[in-house]
């Protein structure tokens, strides 16, 4: 099984743009899914976007003009860039991997494994 360390979280200056990183070890990142995930406080789980195994994208509607997921297989790590933050964008962000495509997903056991969560405040 994948798993997941996440980095880049903190404080984020609104109108910036916040940068998260997940690095898989254990299994190649060719074999999975990633997305990523957040929640913001009190709030749901809110599916963010996804990148296939061949680099297709996929975001959440809403966000698709702020979202941009890559991946860099060489360093079997994938990235989450998120522009033109407000303090909405406060959450914690997750990242996660499985082997379906299912657009919109949040639960927890339709992914095979999840980051351990990066804390992202905005400050306005």
């Amino acid at each position: 099984q994948v798993q997941l360390v996440e980095s880049g979280g903190g404080l984020v200056q609104a109108g910036g743009s916040l940068r998260l990183s997940c690095v898989a070890s254990g299994r190649t990142l060719s074999a999975y899914i990633m997305g990523w995930i957040r929640q913001p406080p009190g709030k749901e789980l809110e599916w963010m976007g996804v990148i296939s195994y061949s680099g297709s994208t996929y975001y959440s509607p809403h966000l698709k003009i702020r979202t941009s997921i890559a991946k860099d297989t060489s360093k079997n790590q994938f990235t989450l860039q998120l522009v033109s933050v407000t303090p909405e964008d406060t959450a914690v962000y997750y990242c996660a991997a499985s082997k379906k495509l299912i657009l919109g997903a949040t639960a927890k056991d339709l992914y095979d494994s999840w980051g351990q969560g990066m804390q992202v405040t905005v400050s306005s």
